[in-house]
C-alpha cells in the first residue's frame, strides 16, 4: 500500500545552493554539458556530477549522450512549471556584486520560461496580441484574490480570434480560431504571459527569425535591432520601456 507523498525528499533535492542553481541554469529548456553547469553553481567538476546524479536519480533531471558527450536537460515542462511556483514562493536572493545586479536586471526584462518568453518581453507581447485583437478572453492581469498563485494556470483564460488565426499563419504558426491559450504567472512582473505551445512557436519563430536572442550565460532574452521594428510591425508590440533596456 502506497503512503502519502514524501515532500521532505523533493525539499533534500533543491533545498542545496549548487543543485538550486544547477536547476535555475537548466530552466530554458536547453541542454547543458556538466562543465558549464559547473561552472553556473560555481562549483568543481567532481562536484557537479555527483549533485548532477542526484538530481536525475531524483527525476528532476535527464540524461542525453551525443557522441561521447553527455549533456543534462530538465526532465520535461512539469520540472519547470514548479520551479516556477517555487520562484513566486522563495525570497529574493542577495545580489553581491555589480554583475549579478546586470545579470538580474536583464532577466527581469527579457527570459525564457522553459520554452517561451518571460520578463517584462513576454507580458508585453501578450499585451499586444490583445490589443490588436489577435487573442482575447482576458486582460492579462494576476489577480490574487481569484487566481492560484501557480506558475501555470490550469483554467484557460486566452483564445485565439480569427484575426489571430490569420495573422499567426503569417508568422508560421498554424492555429485554430478559438483555441484556448494557457498562461503563466510571471513571477517578476506578477502579470500573465503566454505559455503553451503557441507561445513556445512564437518564441522559436523570433530566435530563428533573429529577432530576439539569447544571453551568453543564464536565460535573459535581448531584443536584436530587427526585433525592435519586427516586433512592432508584427505585433504591435509597445517596446517603449523595455527595448532600450532589452538591446545590446
Amino acid at each position: 500500500m502506497a503512503g502519502d507523498v514524501d515532500l521532505a525528499a523533493v525539499g533534500a533535492l533543491i533545498a542545496e545552493p549548487s543543485r538550486a542553481r544547477i536547476l535555475l541554469a537548466l530552466y530554458d529548456g536547453r541542454a547543458l554539458p556538466a562543465s558549464v553547469l559547473a561552472t553556473e553553481a560555481g562549483v568543481a567538476p567532481s562536484t557537479a556530477s555527483e549533485h548532477l546524479a542526484r538530481l536525475v536519480d531524483g527525476g528532476f533531471v535527464c540524461v542525453e549522450q551525443h557522441g561521447r558527450h553527455r549533456y543534462y536537460r530538465l526532465r520535461g515542462k512539469e520540472i519547470a512549471e514548479f520551479l516556477e511556483a517555487v520562484a513566486q514562493l522563495a525570497p529574493e536572493a542577495p545580489v553581491r556584486s555589480l554583475r549579478e545586479h546586470t545579470r538580474l536586471a536583464q532577466m527581469r526584462r527579457g527570459r525564457t520560461c522553459y520554452d517561451h518568453l518571460a520578463g517584462k518581453l513576454g507580458v508585453a507581447l501578450l499585451q499586444a496580441l490583445l490589443r490588436e485583437g489577435l487573442v482575447a478572453g482576458h486582460d492579462g492581469a494576476f489577480r490574487p484574490e481569484r487566481e492560484q498563485l501557480a506558475s501555470r494556470s490550469r483554467d484557460p483564460l486566452y483564445r485565439v480570434t480569427g484575426d489571430g488565426t490569420a495573422r499567426f499563419a503569417t508568422f508560421g504558426i498554424d492555429v485554430a480560431e478559438d483555441a484556448m491559450l494557457s498562461h503563466c504567472v510571471d513571477w517578476t512582473e506578477q502579470r500573465h504571459h503566454l505559455a503553451g505551445s503557441v507561445a513556445a512557436a512564437l518564441a522559436q519563430q523570433m530566435f530563428a527569425r533573429e529577432w530576439i536572442e539569447r544571453a551568453p550565460r543564464g536565460r535573459a532574452v535581448h531584443v536584436t535591432e530587427r526585433g525592435k521594428s519586427e516586433l512592432v510591425t508584427t505585433f504591435g508590440v509597445e517596446l517603449d520601456d523595455v527595448v532600450d533596456q532589452l538591446a545590446h
